[in-house]
């Protein structure tokens, strides 16, 4: 076993691997860049490393920085994690140079299963069912269209050394082929280093589900069942669970096999992941081989009981694996929540910035034994960089069912507190109550399908209102008797707001409400619905209130507004007034404030650079045409105009750093 190693990466899944090698009683190095030098997984190691500039093309991509601070430190063997260098057969070779032993698989393998032409041919050789497509390099975008013709529309555009969503575009006809192909190549070229792209055909009502392998150096493989991954946004996943609501004994047998086929084929050592796109009708086909840990792994330790960082340790220290495929055994359910630095108001474009606060739901095993496990990099107060990935944290649970591993992950996200930048807990939130999603009736097009303007937030039902409205009633009450207390102490402890009515203002309406104390009980009565029994130990000034209404414990973010609360819960987001009858009555006379009027201009959705601007001043534009790409956090942006029109003004460049709704266009009123 080793005595010392380095993590080549940062953030959550830095810091996940240092929980495993302190376990084990393994010494532990972080190297970090400037941007990252207070960064939490630079507080958990036994040692750090300086290795660069903000950007990772300075830092964590640079080998020769890695090899040093191995060098400085004495580190035996790297980590590299998942992204930055860790599918680089390259890396893995200049390691083995230097005597430094790589926690991965052999360079072979990562070189043949990084390139997915290649790939689809060694899985077709190896009889793992493979989707229509053309292999070969495509030169232009009338090869692409003619190819993309000869297979069939849809097609799928992908990069052939990509990965994480990078370079994928999806086209319909002959138009989105040629537009897709050229972001396709840029976007390779500026995440990979590598512009190649390949096409394939498109699977309708396609699920993603991946089987997870580990291999030893002794020649042994086995696999650890699956993950459905079919919760994607723009080819990048958000929420995976463990099993598969989809697949039978049968099939899941059938993908493992081929999956263990697949990594023999290439002398396969360490954890790694076969993905598949399985069709309506169970039929799956190879879509690529992921050589190192995947984001969501944390779902299949949790159902099988293996920590896969543990076992990729142990294999890249020669030991043969202790696990067998008849000892594989799925216990229970988890489901894993992706927490991104974005947006969902303003579809889901980065956000960066400072956490101002942060705190996470408790992890370990709830009272029901659900249990939570949350595997983050980031700590509050810490800042969210523009120069990296913008994942904050993965939140999973477990349940012994699919329903209780749901349940528990709503209410975890009901506990999670995040503030200081646009997040996508609301979305989260949003997806788990969804009906569709907790039947398990999943495709990759979910998120199209189900939000196909966006996401507007969650529109509550009259029970939801209701509760909304209770839980408003009580903490006004709550926080009326403590200015009693304080205006005369004499009324410390004494209920001040008595039987006293109020009305609540909520979406708009106004409803009667009544509110009696019983002990530390409110029976609360809201408009028609039933009384509800509320019991809480919330203060005025707490951000979480925790209620058990009528036997059911709940979660709401508070945060006081004039005149009521700001509430959120189950991705609802509402501000509800308590207020005095005669208050009721005026305030629903007041107008509404309208926002402004920014039709005439085309507003920087996110905080990133201008590569290119399409359109010069005084030309004539339509609807839908590209006016100008806007990079952000890895991913180019192509911003379209809304309406027709002539552009007027362009007060930016091409290379220019932008912030949110800065004015990149102005167009004649």
């Amino acid at each position: 076993m080793f005595n010392k190693i380095l993590v080549a990466n940062r953030g959550e899944i830095a810091c996940r691997v240092f929980k495993t090698a302190r376990r084990l009683g393994i010494g532990t190095v972080a190297v970090h860049s400037e941007a990252d030098r207070n960064a939490l997984h630079v507080q958990m190691a036994d040692e750090a490393v300086a290795i660069g500039a903000a950007p990772a093309s300075d830092s964590y991509l640079v080998i020769d920085r890695i090899v040093d601070a191995c060098r400085q430190t004495g580190a035996e063997a790297v980590h590299p994690g998942y992204g930055f260098l860790s599918e680089r057969a390259d890396f893995a070779e200049r390691l083995a140079a230097e005597d430094i032993v790589f926690i991965g698989p052999p360079p072979g393998a990562i070189e043949a299963m990084g390139d997915k032409i290649t790939s689809k041919k060694i899985a077709a050789e190896a009889e793992v069912s493979t989707v229509p497509g053309h292999m070969g390099i495509i030169d232009d975008p009338a090869q692409a269209v003619i190819i993309a013709e000869e297979i069939g529309y849809p097609v799928m555009i992908k990069a052939s050394a990509g990965g994480g969503g990078k370079g994928m575009r999806i086209a319909w006809n002959d138009a989105e082929v040629r537009e897709g192909f050229e972001r396709s190549k840029s976007e390779a070229a500026s995440s990979f280093g590598d512009d190649r792209v390949f096409i394939e055909k498109f699977v309708t009502e396609p699920r993603h589900i991946e089987i997870q392998v580990l291999a030893d150096r002794h020649g042994d493989c086995i696999y650890l069942g699956e993950r459905e991954c079919s919760i994607q946004r723009r080819n990048q996943k958000v929420i995976e669970e463990a099993p598969s609501p989809f697949l039978d004994e049968e099939t899941r047998r059938r993908m493992g096999e081929q999956a263990v086929a697949l990594a023999k084929a290439v002398d396969y050592a360490s954890a790694g992941t076969v993905e598949f796109i399985v069709d309506k009708d169970r039929n799956f086909y190879f879509l690529e081989m992921n050589t190192r840990l995947q984001v969501e792994h944390p779902v299949t330790e949790l159902v099988t009981g293996v920590d896969l960082v543990e076992q990729m340790i142990r294999v890249a220290a020669g030991e043969k694996l202790s696990i067998r495929q008849e000892d594989v055994a799925l216990d229970g359910w988890a489901v894993e929540s992706r927490l991104y630095a974005e947006d969902p108001y303003r579809n889901f474009l980065p956000s960066i910035g400072r956490l101002t606060r942060y705190r996470p739901p408790c992890e370990g095993t709830n009272g029901d034994g659900t249990r939570v496990r949350n595997d983050t990099g980031v700590f509050e107060g810490g800042e969210i960089s523009m120069f990296y990935d913008p994942m904050i944290a993965k939140l999973c649970t477990w349940g012994t069912n699919r329903d209780e591993a749901v349940a528990a992950m709503s209410d975890a996200l009901d506990g999670f507190e995040m503030e200081g930048i646009g997040h996508n807990l609301p979305f989260l939130s949003a997806v788990m109550e969804h009906p569709r999603f907790r039947a398990g009736r999943l495709t990759t097009a979910f998120i199209e399908e189900e939000y196909p303007d966006g996401f507007r937030g969650v529109d509550p039902d009259a029970q939801m209102l209701s509760q909304f409205a209770a839980v408003a009633l009580v903490l006004d009450a709550i926080e009326r008797t403590r200015l009693a207390s304080i205006a005369d102490p004499r009324f410390a402890g004494d209920d001040a707001a008595g039987d006293d009515a109020r009305t609540v203002r909520i979406a708009g309406w106004n409803v009667p409400t009544t509110l009696r104390r019983d002990g530390a009980e409110f029976i609360v009565g809201v408009g028609d619905s039933p009384p509800k029994s509320i019991v809480t130990g919330w203060m005025p000034g707490d951000r979480m209130a925790r209620l058990r209404i009528d036997s059911r414990d709940r979660a709401f973010k508070a945060e006081p507004v004039p005149g009521g609360y700001r509430l959120r819960h189950r991705g609802v987001d509402l501000s509800v007034m308590v207020l005095p009858g005669r208050v009721a009555e005026l305030a629903a006379l007041m107008p509404e404030k309208l926002p402004p009027d920014t039709s005439k201009f085309l507003l920087c959705p996110m905080p990133g650079l201008v590569v290119k601007l399409h359109v010069a001043v005084g030309e004539s534009v339509v609807e839908g045409q590209p006016l100008a790409i806007v990079e952000a956090m890895k991913m180019e942006n192509v911003l379209r105009a809304q309406k027709a029109g002539v552009v007027a003004e362009i007060p930016v460049s091409e290379g220019d750093s932008l912030a949110v709704d800065d004015i990149i266009m102005e167009f004649e009123a």
